[in-house]
């Protein structure tokens, strides 16, 4: 497509100046790479979960995330971060040479005209995804009113949030075959993998047991947590706690405290099942919290009652059917417990004695399933959304490699 005579302007104006000088960005990876831009303010947390689901969905996928600052690095080797370069031909056209994308997600916001025609001009899929109806107001719109519109022309399908927005794109001359109308994309729940062998197993050593779960315990939270749970054993005697202490401190603390305590403990890494007498399970391996969030309808995460720490995502709690309660602590994930929270699908505690009693009221069946099913309300609000994209993704990258074969 040729540039109009305001794309022109906005080339020269921004050519000005020597060539910045880029980081030494790390090695692309080989396989297929997905460059994924969170545009818009506020919105890295959500994007960054869509990159964890397109992964998921999609065998050796990489996927770069980029965001208007640095993204925070990810220990997921498929999940690469990094800076975006300067507005200056020079520096967006090295930027895209480097990763060479087979795919561009651009997530609604600040379009930036070198860097989109220097990936379009790969060839390849482009997509923007959560279109708002605003955007399209900076002064540089205003005085290259032509500029967006070559920029909306550049990306093979447009998913916008709102009929506003859908008016709004259309508006600026993509076509309506195009257009997705979509819900927001908000971030969600991924269910945490578990052995069904493992669930059966504990599912029936348990034999209808109540039982609940504290996830990623610190130390400093472990004696409010056994103590809520002794409160709880009084109206629910036979009332189990699977205890996943955060770490060695935690746990040595958990163990020696139980022995204090004298409630009856055993350790998951010993492969001994809870019995009747047994009331802690000391859940002291890695990665098998999606088994534990499977069999306990009610879950206490940690982190959230020792200010600083921050909490934990709580939709994989969610996700898995199990009602949340956390601290006031939870500053990493507050948007996630406020919607959480707002439908009815969490409850704040405070210290032992209120953690006690939310345990106590949510043992009853009913209500941990009136909690349960508010939150697969939440975690699933934008699962069409994010399908739609994964499928987008999929098709075009397919074509792309029946293309080529």
């Amino acid at each position: 497509m040729a540039r109009s005579l305001g794309f022109a302007a906005y080339r020269a104006l921004t050519r000005r100046g020597p060539v910045p000088k880029l980081p030494d960005y790390a090695p692309r990876p080989k396989g297929e790479l997905v460059w994924l831009h969170a545009a818009e303010p506020g919105s890295e947390v959500r994007v960054r979960d869509l990159a964890r689901r397109l992964i998921a969905a999609r065998f050796g996928l990489h996927v770069l995330l980029t965001a208007p600052t640095e993204p925070a690095a990810c220990d997921d080797p498929c999940l690469l971060t990094a800076a975006l370069p300067p507005e200056h031909p020079a520096a967006t056209a090295a930027f895209v040479a480097h990763w060479k994308p087979d795919a561009v997600i651009w997530t609604w916001g600040a379009l930036q005209p070198n860097l989109v025609e220097a990936a379009a001009a790969l060839g390849h899929p482009m997509f923007l995804i959560d279109a708002g109806a605003d955007g399209f107001d900076t002064r540089r719109d205003r005085w290259l009113t032509e500029v967006p519109r070559q920029l909306l022309a550049l990306f093979d399908n447009v998913l916008a949030r709102s009929d506003a927005a859908e008016a709004r794109v259309r508006q600026l001359g993509v076509p309506e075959a195009k257009i997705d109308r979509t819900a927001p994309l908000v971030p969600g729940g991924q269910a945490l993998p578990a052995s069904p062998q493992d669930v059966d197993d504990l599912s029936q050593a348990l034999s209808g047991r109540p039982v609940w779960f504290a996830s990623g315990v610190t130390a400093a939270e472990v004696s409010a947590v056994l103590t809520a749970h002794r409160r709880a054993q009084r109206l629910s005697h036979r009332l189990l706690l699977i205890l996943n202490p955060r770490d060695a401190a935690a746990d040595a603390f958990a163990a020696n405290l139980c022995v204090l305590d004298a409630l009856r403990m055993v350790r998951w890494s010993e492969g001994t099942y809870p019995d009747d007498n047994t009331a802690v399970l000391l859940a002291d391996l890695p990665d098998e919290t999606g088994l534990w969030f499977r069999v306990a309808p009610v879950s206490f995460l940690g982190g959230s009652l020792e200010t600083g720490q921050g909490g934990q995502d709580p939709f994989a709690a969610a996700a898995l059917g199990s009602a949340v309660l956390y601290g006031p602590s939870v500053g990493k994930h507050l948007d996630a417990y406020r919607r959480l929270a707002n439908a009815g699908a969490a409850r704040i505690v405070n210290d032992a004695e209120s953690l006690g009693a939310a345990v106590t009221w949510l043992i009853a069946p009913d209500q941990a399933a009136k909690m349960a099913m508010a939150g697969w309300d939440v975690v699933t609000e934008g699962a069409d959304t994010v399908e739609r994209i994964i499928t987008l993704l999929n098709d075009s990258l397919d074509a792309r490699q029946d293309g080529l074969s």
